[in-house]
C-alpha cells in the first residue's frame, strides 16, 4: 500500500518511514502540510497519517483540504496525550481512527491495517502498464499472463516505478525505500537490481518500460492504470 506520512518531528518521521516499509508499504514522509497537499495532488495514497502539531498549517487544516478537494483515503491522526479535544476535532474534520502519542508502533500499526482493511474495497489492487499487471494483495507480478519471478528488492522497485510512472525516480530515494537504516547506502546495488528487472521485463515484443536518465535516476515510461 502507498502511504502519506506527515510528521514536523524528524526523528519520529524517520522512525514512522523506516517501520511502515519494512512492513512492506510504500512511505511517502513530509514534514508539513504544503507539502502533504503537494504530495496528495501528484499520487493516489491509500492512507495517510497526519500528526494534528504540524507548524504552519495545522494537521486540523490539512485535513479538512484534502477531504474538500475530494480525497476519500483514509486518515489517521496523532494526537498529543490527554488532549481529547483534539480527537474529536480530529475525527469532525474527517479523520477516521487517532493514535495519542506516545504509542508503540504496533499500536498505530494495528490501527493503520484496520483502517486498510475497512476500506479495501476502495483502494486499488493492481496496477495495470500494457502487458503488465501488479497484484499489490499479493505482492505479484505477471506479463503477459504469465508470473515473473521477481525477488522481493525487485518487486519493491517495480511497484516503486509504476506509482510513479511517467515520472523522475532518484537513485537515492530508491535506495531510502530499500535501505531505510543504511547510512552507507551502495548505489550500485540499486543499478544491479534495476538490471535483474529489466531483463525478466524486456520480452520479445519491444516492451522496455524502464529508462535510465542519466545523472538522474529512472523512469517508468509507460502510462499505468
Amino acid at each position: 500500500m502507498k502511504l502519506l506520512v506527515v510528521e514536523d518531528e524528524a526523528l519520529l518521521r524517520h522512525h514512522l518511514q523506516t517501520r511502515l516499509t519494512e512492513s512492506g508499504h510504500v512511505v511517502e514522509s513530509v514534514a508539513n502540510a504544503e507539502e502533504a497537499l503537494y504530495q496528495a495532488a501528484q499520487f493516489n495514497f491509500d492512507l495517510a497519517v497526519i500528526d494534528l502539531g504540524l507548524p504552519g498549517m495545522s494537521g486540523l487544516d490539512l485535513i479538512r483540504q484534502l477531504r474538500s478537494g475530494g480525497k476519500t483515503f483514509p486518515i489517521l491522526i496523532l494526537t498529543a496525550r490527554g488532549n481529547w479535544q483534539d480527537k474529536v476535532e480530529g475525527l469532525a474534520a474527517g479523520a477516521d481512527d487517532y493514535v495519542v502519542k506516545p504509542f508503540q508502533f504496533e499500536e498505530l500499526e494495528a490501527r493503520l491495517n484496520a483502517l486498510l482493511r475497512r476500506s479495501s474495497g476502495f483502494t486499488q489492487s493492481t496496477i495495470v502498464a500494457g502487458p503488465l499487471l501488479l497484484d499489490l494483495n499479493r505482492k505479484q507480478a505477471s506479463l503477459d499472463e504469465q508470473p515473473l519471478a521477481l525477488t522481493a528488492y525487485e518487486y519493491r522497485i517495480l511497484e516503486y516505478l509504476m506509482r510513479h510512472h511517467q515520472q523522475v525516480v532518484p537513485k537515492d530515494r530508491l535506495m531510502e525505500q530499500l535501505y531505510p537504516d543504511d547510512d552507507e547506502r551502495d548505489p550500485n546495488v540499486i543499478e544491479v537490481l534495476v538490471g535483474r528487472l529489466r531483463r525478466k521485463l524486456e520480452g520479445p515484443g519491444g516492451f522496455k518500460p524502464i529508462d535510465t536518465v542519466r545523472g538522474l535516476g529512472y523512469l517508468f515510461n509507460e502510462r499505468c492504470t
